[in-house]
Parts: structure tokens; sequence; C-alpha cells
């Protein structure tokens, strides 16, 4: 065996890390002498480590801009155009090399992350995406991510921000033009049962990517019971096994296959054994059931990459889309780092190919050490107060 060397890890080096990747993703120009790029990305870094605003992270380093020029340096330092933006976050969100990544293939999960809008659009109605109440209402800003989904490996890949009017196929056209253009090899496509569908099949067999989605029924059911069930409820009642389907939308069918399986799981109120049935569809996979299921449970691991970045999520209230973007990738940056910091440096001496423990930073602990890092850049050390007005 490899002897474990001893690594040392310091917050200057993970913050330096942090500010490297968004400054050679060149998204920000220096707003004057005192709101230049470095300034105002270290508040963005302070904000999202302390899960705060950016008046609260100025009003917490004393030698910060204030607010009104952070916020307008960004709205008036970022791209225009929205192509060019999403480009250029999702350069900062692969700061680190992507060699180790080519060297092998790697089955990427796909999916859409969506956070309750309270208000009103900034221009145009697009902007916001509607869906099922959750949280107390119907409009939210849709994400939709690309990530690794093998543990130890999971970085976030691409990034793309969704308008109302986009169809799942357009998003996912969107997401593997960029996965292309890192020229990384995806062994299998993870989709959500959203995208089931004859458009996304459709694309997804143009683009010959094999690819694994729940079966999502959709229609009414016949009204005539003597009248035999057939298509996707008919292989609902069939036995764990592969069938064939054909999915129609108007003139257009697509085949795929159909992975009929079961899982097993006990209720907790009860704690009664069930089962349930699952339907998965398939193409250019092959497995027995059992495994089909397995391998798409991998996929969740794009859940756990949303629920880590809630961790470093920075509180607004603006309505332009572009700053809620450039807050979401910023998120994503500082988890993709603490992946990054755990497979390249604290995994050093390891056995090779072996999957580097996460535990051995917490990502909360990395947020501390950020913030830190800044505070000491940017803060003149003097004992924080508050100054009351006097009264009368």
């Amino acid at each position: 065996m490899r002897r474990v060397k001893d690594t040392r890890l310091s917050c200057t080096q993970l913050h330096r890390w942090a500010l490297q990747w968004l400054l050679d993703a060149r998204l920000l120009r220096d707003h004057g002498p005192a709101c230049t790029a470095v300034a105002v990305w270290n508040v963005l870094l302070h904000a999202a480590a302390r899960l705060a605003s950016l008046l609260a992270a100025c009003r917490d380093l004393s030698a910060a801009p204030c607010p009104q020029a952070v916020f307008r340096a960004l709205q008036n330092g970022l791209p225009r155009t929205l192509p060019v933006l999403e480009g250029r976050l999702n350069d900062a969100l692969l700061g680190v090399s992507v060699r180790r990544l080519r060297r092998r293939a790697w089955p990427v999960a796909i999916d859409w992350h969506l956070v309750p809008y309270y208000g009103r659009p900034q221009r145009s109605r697009n902007e916001v995406y509607c869906s099922k109440p959750r949280q107390g209402t119907t409009r939210f800003h849709a994400y939709a991510t690309a990530c690794v989904v093998p543990a130890g490996r999971r970085y976030t890949l691409a990034l793309t921000w969704v308008r109302r009017h986009e169809t799942s196929a357009v998003v996912l056209r969107r997401l593997w033009t960029r996965l292309r253009q890192l020229r990384l090899r995806i062994k299998l496509l993870l989709l959500d049962r959203f995208f089931f569908g004859v458009p996304v099949t459709a694309l997804l067999q143009e683009l010959r990517v094999p690819f694994l989605m729940p079966v999502a029924d959709r229609g009414r059911k016949p009204r005539k019971r003597r009248r035999a069930t057939s298509g996707l409820r008919w292989l609902r009642r069939q036995k764990a096994g592969w069938y064939r389907h054909t999915l129609k939308r108007g003139k257009q069918e697509v085949k795929i296959s159909v992975c009929v399986c079961y899982h097993s799981y006990r209720r907790r109120d009860t704690g009664q054994r069930r089962q349930q049935k699952l339907l998965f569809g398939a193409w250019r996979v092959r497995g027995a059931p059992r495994e089909i299921h397995r391998r798409y449970r991998t996929r969740f691991g794009i859940e756990a990459s949303y629920r880590q970045a809630r961790q470093a999520r920075i509180y607004t209230c603006t309505r332009d889309p572009r700053v809620r973007l450039v807050f979401l990738a910023v998120a994503l940056l500082l988890r993709n780092l603490w992946v990054w910091v755990h497979a390249e440096v604290l995994a050093r001496g390891g056995a090779p190919g072996e999957a580097p423990p996460l535990g051995r930073l917490r990502l909360r602990q990395l947020l501390d050490w950020v913030a830190w890092a800044v505070a000491s850049l940017m803060h003149d050390g003097s004992t924080p107060c508050v100054v009351l007005d006097p009264v009368g």
C-alpha cells in the first residue's frame, strides 16, 4: 500500500482557488477604482459562505464597496447576451482541469431545479416558469444542470436557465452541446420522469446516446371496463423483465425498451414491508431488472448537489434573472471546489482509483474558511457593533 502523506490545507488556498476560477472566466469588469472585479467576487463569496445577502455581506466587511455599487457592477459588468453569460459561468464551474474526467466514460444525470419565486418578472413573463404548487407559489425560476453521478466525482458540468416557453428537448440539446464542448465520453444519460416523451426520446436516439428514465403514465384511463388495457398501462401488469414499446405523438413514432422491476421498501409509519413496481424506459441499455434499478438510483446524486448548493445560497429579492443565475453558479462552484479538494488534494497518497472520502472536510467547514479568508482581507479587524441613533 502507498503511504498516506500529511496533506495541509489552509483557508487562504481555498479562497484563492475559488477566486481564481471566477476571474479566469472573465465574467466581470472593473467598475471603478474601489469596485473592482476582485472586490465584487470577494463580496459574493462572503455572502454565499454566510448564507446572507449582498447588503449583509457589505456591512460585515468594512473595506467592501457599498451594496448599491456591488449590485450595479453586477448588472453592468456581466455579459449582455445570455449564451455568452452561460458559457462563461460553465467555464467557471469547471475551473478544475477536466483532463482526468476525459480518461473514461461517465454516467451523467440531467435534472431541473425549481427555485420558488413570489415576485413579478422583470421584462417578460417567459422569465418565470410555471409548475405545480409548491411552497405557496406556482411560479419559479427554473434551471437545468448536468452532473457526474459516481460517488467522489460528482461535479456539476453544465448549468442553463430555463425559460417558460422552452420545451424539455430544447433544454436538453443545449446541455448536450455543452457536454460535447467538454469532450467528455458519456457512458449513460440518466433523466428525470419529466423528460419522458417522444421529442426527448427522438433527440437522444438521433444523438445516439444511451439513456435511462422512468416511465410516466399520461392520458386518461379507458372508460369501458370490458375494454382491454394496452400501451404503458398494459406493461404495468406484466412481470419483471424487458418489453418493447412504441411511443406515438401525432405522426411521429419512436421505439424504446421498457424494463419492469420491483422495489422493496419499508413504510415509516407502520413498519410494514411493501413492494412497488417501477417502469424504466431505456435505449441501448442492458442488464437485469434489479441491476437497472440500482443503476438508476445513482441519479439521485444530482439531487444531493442541489441540497448542498442551498448551503451556499445568496439571499436576494432581485428580479434580474441574470444576477440570480450568477448567484446559483457561485453556489455550485463552491460545491465543485469541495469535491475537487477531496479528489485532488486530500486524497493524495491513497490507493489508485479509490473514491476520495468526502468527510475529511465538511462543506460547511469549507464555507466558513472561505468567509474567514475574505474577512481577513476586507475587514479592519475592529469589533463588530451597531451604532444606535439617539432617541428624542
